[in-house]
């Protein structure tokens, strides 16, 4: 009976000092963390940068409006009634600095029309406007604007600032980094708080600061609690982004194509043989250009009849010359605003009957969607909410950066180092790892990485730059 329970004792005492199984997110967790820091450290200031300009950006148009008022607005005096658009463009012609007449915007209600000229010399997606008065078909001036969204100098200047820090494609790659890694910074920084919240069995803590927190645990909540209030606005502003990048977003428009989520395509010429998308690839940092080509610009009102009639009704268009012989006219709306207007026709100028349509009620949804989400990233689509949303969420995003530093900052060793930041996350996250998930973890950073290759890139070098952190510091270890 003793030896029973003293051999029963000990099997339970065996069983007490052999380690537990580990689940799946103890092993992965120390992998997040440290990748999470890394990212957050490293990557941070492209953030930042991206999340200001960007945010100037959102509220550009209402500096727009105000600076460029003799050009936009058509004069109080003039009356309802309108010049002939030929007259305009006529007008236009005549006096601008800019030859190759490429496109016409009839002026919408309130505004005015603008007259686009390309000669070849410009930059990409730039053209040369010639504002003109509806009313009266006086040349009112002359600027550059830019894209499908017309921007004038001052919003051009911001634009390019927050996609490339004006170093041309070179500074592309900064924008383009900062949307790779946003994504990833954002999932793992959720995955932390969610399972951190959960060990203290605490919903309200997911949503809200710790009240009585102090120190670095208060940071941390402030940290955790607005990363999931702005989680679906980064991710949208991520995979948004990606679609204009430089590398990345020749993989984005490839798997749009396979899976067929692509725009549907106009075709543009008066017999079958090839097509061309109306909206220009990229919306708003491309336009097209054409010219003249023997074509009587003297139908322009005609072949705006002829796509009225077709239903392309939004006051908001773009009427594209034939871009070369056997080319049509393009007609395109470019109201960007919920509802959606972006119905495009083609107009054979010799018969000055409609060709072909594109509806966007005919989109894939998926197209629709992308449509959608670059209008929201640009501030477009709902209007002045939707600009305070995105500066509120470029705020937010500034404020994440900063304490997540702040929590680096607070994590240092002792009060003395008061000027130095925290050490780095433990490493050892990959080695904890059994072979199936390190084979994993290492399939889906290669799948990732070759689609996204900037972000590929910079993990490879985070990985160098650890490994050679970790060796320097077991040789200082070895050598004391």
């Amino acid at each position: 009976m003793t030896v029973d329970s003293d051999t029963t004792i000990g099997q339970t005492s065996d069983k007490a000092v052999r380690p537990a199984r580990r689940g799946v997110w103890s092993l992965l967790r120390p992998l997040v963390l440290r990748l999470h820091f890394y990212a957050g450290v490293l990557v941070a200031p492209f953030l930042v940068v991206a999340a200001v300009s960007g945010g100037l950006y959102a509220l550009s148009p209402q500096v727009e409006r105000v600076v460029y008022a003799d050009l936009l607005e058509a004069p109080a005096v003039s009356s309802s009634a309108r010049v002939p658009l030929a007259e305009q463009v006529a007008a236009a012609t005549k006096v601008s600095t800019v030859r190759g007449l490429v496109a016409v915007r009839p002026a919408p209600e309130g505004g005015t029309t603008r007259v686009l000229f390309d000669d070849g010399t410009m930059a990409e997606s730039y053209r040369h406007a010639v504002f003109v008065d509806p009313a009266t078909g006086a040349v009112l001036g002359q600027e550059k604007v830019y894209g499908t969204s017309g921007a004038l100098p001052v919003r051009s200047w911001i634009d390019q600032l927050h996609r490339s820090l004006h170093l041309g494609e070179v500074g592309r790659f900064y924008s383009e980094l900062a949307a790779s890694w946003l994504w990833v910074v954002a999932l793992g920084g959720l995955t932390l708080w969610v399972a951190r919240v959960r060990a203290r069995r605490s919903g309200r803590a997911l949503l809200l600061p710790e009240s009585g927190a102090q120190g670095r645990a208060r940071t941390r909540s402030w940290h955790g609690a607005l990363g999931v209030w702005l989680l679906l606005g980064l991710l949208a502003l991520s995979a948004t982004g990606l679609t204009w990048s430089r590398l990345a977003g020749d993989n984005v428009t490839e798997l749009r194509s396979r899976l067929g989520w692509s725009t549907p395509a106009l075709v543009t010429t008066t017999g079958s043989a090839s097509a061309a998308d109306a909206t220009g690839g990229h919306a708003d940092h491309g336009a097209a250009t054409g010219g003249t080509h023997g074509v009587d610009v003297g139908d322009i009102d005609k072949v705006l009849a002829a796509a009225r009639a077709a239903d392309i009704t939004s006051d908001q268009v773009e009427i594209g010359l034939p871009a070369g012989a056997g080319a049509t006219w393009i007609v395109t709306e470019v109201h960007r605003a919920f509802p959606t207007a972006v119905d495009a026709a083609a107009v054979d100028p010799a018969s000055l009957a409609v060709t072909d349509t594109v509806r966007f009620a005919d989109y894939p949804f998926m197209a629709k969607l992308a449509r959608w989400g670059v209008d929201i990233h640009m501030g477009v689509l709902f209007g002045l909410p939707n600009q305070i949303a995105l500066a509120g969420l470029a705020m937010g995003l500034v404020v994440m950066v900063v304490l997540g530093y702040r929590m680096w900052w607070q994590r240092r060793p002792t009060a003395a180092a008061r000027w130095l930041p925290g050490p780095a996350v433990r490493a050892g996250g990959l080695g904890a790892l059994p072979w199936p998930g390190l084979v994993a973890v290492a399939v889906v950073a290669v799948v990732f990485g070759v689609f996204l290759p900037l972000l590929g890139i910079s993990l490879l070098a985070f990985l160098l730059v650890d490994l050679v952190l970790g060796a320097y510091r077991r040789r200082t270890f070895r050598a004391r």
